[in-house]
């Protein structure tokens, strides 16, 4: 302790005269400054961090973007029209998965001669599943059109995300398999939590982990890989994966003409 600190900041007797009473008062004061100096240096230190964590994940979201072919390229993504396979209990299933930009995702489905399909729109839903003993298309249930209408963007939730008024957050790092990847926790405007896994390398989503409410919470857990490019240009992946096994996709066709009637039940 300081020779000052010693005389003027020594403990206030009972006795204590006018001339000290002055003395503990600057005392007082001197901790209350050194108390508002530590609460400034915390707030400040908190805020710096939050503005180091925001345009970290801005970033992260950016290099994706910058990934897929930048913001032009990904914003003129409007159509996608799919075709690939999956192997589901040793039985080869086809695959054609057409999208329309916000307006509706159609999944048809063939299995040993029967075909099927399954529709989402925004706020309209139906399967038809002869193969699994359906006689005629049944309307989805509320929860299950929520949920499919949370994947109907195709440009991705992360493009864009802050005028669509989704929440974004970066929740560090984390291994998938052997890729290091950025965690991203993305809160959809209608409420629907995804978690992306972003590839540290090469900027592509590797997973997410989808929070759905369908008789319950449950997590839906995704793999997306072989990214390449289509004939005009538009980078998605040509394998995806899902609880039941992965889809090949042998074409992908981008930005091809999409006839709005085909997201309605027959």
């Amino acid at each position: 302790m300081s020779r000052w600190k010693q005389k003027y900041l020594r403990p206030i007797k009972a006795n204590q005269t006018a001339h000290d009473e002055l003395y503990l008062n600057i005392n007082k004061t001197i901790r209350t400054m050194k108390s508002l100096s530590i609460s400034l240096l915390i707030a400040t230190a908190i805020m710096s961090v939050q503005t180091i964590k925001a345009q970290t994940v801005d970033e992260v979201v950016s290099k994706y973007v910058d990934a897929l072919g930048g913001k032009d390229k990904l914003s003129s993504l409007k159509t996608a029209r799919m075709e690939g396979s999956i192997n589901v209990s040793g039985t080869d299933v086809g695959v054609i998965v057409t999208k329309l930009q916000l307006v509706g995702q159609r999944n048809d489905i063939s299995v040993m001669g029967q075909d099927g399909y399954q529709i989402y729109t925004p706020d309209k839903g139906w399967s038809f599943m002869p193969f699994m003993g359906q006689a005629s298309p049944e309307a989805l249930k509320d929860e299950e059109v929520k949920a499919g209408a949370a994947g109907l963007d195709l440009q991705g939730n992360l493009f864009n995300y802050k005028e669509k008024g989704t929440q974004v957050e970066l929740l560090g790092k984390e291994k998938v398999d052997s890729a290091e990847c950025y965690k991203v926790k993305a809160t959809l405007k209608g409420g629907e939590i995804v978690t992306y896994f972003i590839d540290t390398k090469t900027n592509y989503i590797v997973k997410t982990v989808t929070t759905q409410n369908i008789s319950g919470a449950i997590e839906v857990v995704n793999g997306y890989s072989n990214y390449k490019a289509t004939d005009n240009g538009y980078i998605l992946p040509f394998s995806y994966t899902m609880e039941r096994g992965e889809i090949i996709y042998s074409k992908i066709e981008a930005n091809v003409p999409v006839d709005e009637k085909i997201f309605t039940s027959n």
